[in-house]
């Protein structure tokens, strides 16, 4: 029996797979705004601060959920394209095990390693320490944010997205309140103040962790999980990694390239930095929509790839790009033509709004292109071809930094020149992964004879 994704029609499928997890991320932009408002009432340093943490934790987030996570999904959905039910049973452990292998190597990393970055980033004094505030917490519990993220991937290939995202949004809910609590105090207690969204977001994905494994073994993937008796395989492990491996290279990268820039920001002081961080905020709000979409084509590319239905794959792939290009382009240009209404959201500092306006006039704009190649990378995970994708983000690297290198040291144009750079490294990005799939389209691998 053909999996009912191959038959389907393609439009409210997708919309069935994507409306769940993009309504999450949409609640997710506010409780970012949220999340950046209590932090902005700690002053500037602490914006400063949380702007040298956001990219390794914007880095782990996208890895467990879009990187990893996306290779989770994209095996499970193959597997049940394919009819291999025995093989989706044994996927439920080894993507388990691969969560708590990676938690722990960040775990050692945000302690060992983050401190020394941010300072490169020039994170210092004040600004300094209420990063490290904000990261030993995130980092030492982020064991909950990676189990959450590959049992929602798991139902996500399934084809089950309502479950993780009502989960998440109930999730949400509690979180801003506990959040603003932790952070800026209630009554005569003062709050934790940087430490305060940490705790917060472990004690949230720690309920999200129990409330997804209950789903998972009540049989919300259509077949049983099995943990005892099942052998590790190197196999499984390979459906899994071979995706997800290549993408998360392509979410470091993409992190890098945030933390590069950020180091170049850096050297034009703390208000510049805090306003970068407000700006940089609506970027990293926008890109989980395209997520939201992305999680539908995996799951949607996945199953006819496993069918080896590449015509069907390939439709899917492009409607859901042109819907990420619609709908963020069009939060990007609002908050292109309106940048001080961003920016006055989170601070009444001058400089910082001048930063902020600075970034989003020069780089919202292309938004439009950066969640249509978002889009089609998640599309891309779903078929198991990452080359292009991983390649366009190594590109969108190089263009940003030495542009923005080049622009500062020997053309003189100062933070403008940064901001510029970023804007043609995602246009770059956007264009090359659209363009590669637009000329050469994905068809079945031939096996050599």
């Amino acid at each position: 029996m053909s999996h009912p994704l191959l038959t389907a029609p393609i439009g409210p499928s997708l919309l069935r797979l994507a409306g769940p997890t993009t309504g999450f991320m949409a609640v997710q932009i506010f409780v970012a705004i949220a999340e950046t408002w209590f932090i902005a009432q700690l002053g500037a340093d602490a914006l400063a601060g949380f702007a040298l943490v956001l990219p390794f934790l914007v880095l782990m987030q996208n890895m467990a959920n879009g990187g990893m996570g996306g290779g989770v999904a994209s095996a499970l959905a193959r597997a049940l394209g394919a009819g291999r039910l025995e093989d989706a049973r044994a996927l439920v452990l080894h993507a388990l095990v691969l969560a708590v292998a990676f938690a722990l190597v960040f775990v050692i990393l945000g302690w060992m390693a983050a401190p020394a970055l941010y300072r490169l980033m020039g994170g210092n004094g004040v600004a300094l320490a209420q990063a490290l505030a904000f990261s030993h917490v995130i980092f030492g519990g982020c064991v909950v944010v990676w189990t959450s993220a590959f049992l929602g991937a798991l139902l996500r290939g399934a084809g089950d997205a309502a479950t993780p995202g009502r989960y998440g949004v109930a999730m949400s809910i509690i979180y801003v309140p506990l959040a603003g609590v932790l952070t800026l105090g209630a009554g005569g207690w003062p709050g934790l103040g940087m430490m305060g969204p940490g705790a917060a977001g472990i004690v949230t994905m720690g309920g999200q962790t129990l409330l997804l494994a209950r789903a998972v073994w009540r049989g919300r993937l259509g077949v049983a999980p099995r943990l005892g008796g099942v052998r590790l395989q190197r196999r499984l492990f390979d459906e899994i990694l071979s995706v997800g491996i290549m993408s998360s290279f392509a979410t470091a990268v993409a992190s890098l390239a945030a933390v590069l820039m950020t180091g170049l920001v850096g050297r034009f002081g703390t208000d510049a930095l805090a306003g970068y961080g407000v700006g940089l905020r609506l970027e990293y709000m926008v890109a989980p929509l395209a997520y939201g979409v992305g999680t539908g084509l995996t799951t949607m590319v996945g199953v006819a790839s496993g069918a080896q239905d590449w015509k069907r794959a390939m439709r899917v792939a492009w409607i859901g790009g042109l819907l990420a290009f619609v709908t963020i382009g069009a939060i990007g240009w609002a908050a292109a033509l309106l940048p001080e209404n961003w920016s006055r959201l989170f601070t009444s500092a001058p400089q910082v709004i001048a930063a902020s306006t600075g970034y989003l006039t020069h780089v919202a704009p292309f938004y439009c292109l950066f969640g249509l190649g978002l889009a089609l990378y998640f599309a891309a995970q779903g078929a198991g071809r990452m080359t292009v994708p991983v390649a366009a983000g190594l590109v969108r690297v190089a263009v940003a930094t030495v542009g923005g290198w080049f622009a500062v040291e020997k053309l003189g144009m100062g933070l403008d020149g940064v901001f510029a750079a970023m804007a043609t490294g995602m246009a770059v990005y956007g264009c090359l992964i659209a363009g590669s799939l637009l000329i050469m389209p994905w068809r079945a691998k031939t096996r050599p004879t």
